[in-house]
């Protein structure tokens, strides 16, 4: 995704359940999502099992959560780089059905889907965005080469994510004589993210998720042109992302980045902030967490945005 700048490894706080008596140990999250106010989207196959969407929402219309579920068994069975390649067929771009679609994303075989996220009138969030991506991708010195999942929180359509070409320069950026010009909003930038650098700035616009960038200070990726960073410390990375046109980036999803083993071994639940931006590309509750939390009663795994808050005027 991104060609060379750092990103944070995120601070966990534990999770505050929604159902009350279930902090024991062995009921971890039993009552999440929570009954009464989730509604579930529609189920695709991954692995041994399968994955669904859902959207809790108060009666009072107050955004709760976006979320996916895993079954644990999703984790299991998963296909190789290999076996995505021997299905890959660029005329067929189903990413809908059932069991995904076989696609070259930053260079490397990955299994997509996009799943609607049922309505909930207070965020901009539509749909997910989840790649199974088995010998990683491409970013900063082989920082991202583990396996693992693309979780893209989308706040634009399906149609307009569906059309974004890639890898190139995103459509914002001018190159000049001198260097590359932009009209890319900074003021949409989160807090303490940056852009991959000038060299790699033909990649930063990939195919059906736009342009990715992360905070400054990430182990795993270089922290300048003479450094390696560390690929073995990545395992939970929050990246966020812009689409645009000629006139403008706007900010278009956020994006846990997950590896394999980082979800196979969890058994726990943990928030992790959101960094936000100086301004927003719409006017409703944008999410100020998200979170990993095991379900050990359902046998399941979700990853979730949540604690959505008001933007200012």
């Amino acid at each position: 995704m991104l060609g060379g700048v750092g990103l944070a490894t995120p601070v966990a706080r534990q999770v505050q359940s929604d159902e009350k008596g279930s902090g024991d140990s062995n009921n971890r999250s039993a009552g999440f999502p929570p009954s009464g106010i989730t509604e579930y989207g529609r189920k695709v196959s991954l692995g041994n099992g399968e994955v669904r969407t859902f959207t809790s929402e108060t009666p009072s219309g107050e955004p709760r959560y976006h979320g996916v579920e895993f079954d644990h068994t999703a984790l299991e069975g998963l296909p190789s780089e290999t076996e995505i390649s021997e299905v890959n067929d660029p005329v067929e771009t189903d990413k809908y059905r059932f069991s995904g679609q076989a696609a070259t994303i930053h260079f490397k075989q990955s299994l997509q889907f996009f799943v609607p996220f049922p309505d909930a009138a207070g965020t901009p969030f539509t749909f997910l965005g989840l790649n199974w991506n088995p010998d990683g991708h491409f970013g900063g010195k082989g920082a991202w080469e583990k396996p693992h999942f693309d979780i893209h929180f989308h706040m634009r359509d399906p149609a307009t994510v569906d059309n974004v070409e890639g890898p190139q320069l995103p459509p914002y950026d001018i190159k000049t004589a001198d260097g590359i010009e932009t009209n890319f909003d900074f003021a949409q930038l989160p807090e303490g993210y940056a852009r991959s650098p000038p060299p790699v700035a033909d990649e930063r616009y990939i195919t059906d998720m736009g342009e990715h960038v992360a905070p400054n200070d990430a182990p795993e990726l270089p922290s300048g042109p003479d450094d390696r960073g560390d690929p073995t410390s990545f395992s939970n990375t929050l990246i966020q992302g812009f689409i645009g046109d000629t006139e403008g980036s706007q900010l278009a999803f956020v994006e846990p980045m997950l590896t394999r083993e980082f979800l196979s071994d969890f058994r726990d639940s943990k928030t992790y902030d959101v960094p936000q931006p100086a301004e927003y590309p719409h006017d409703q509750q944008h999410p100020h967490e998200y979170s990993v939390r095991d379900i050990p009663s359902q046998n399941k795994t979700v990853v979730a945005i949540q604690s959505f808050k008001q933007v200012s005027d």
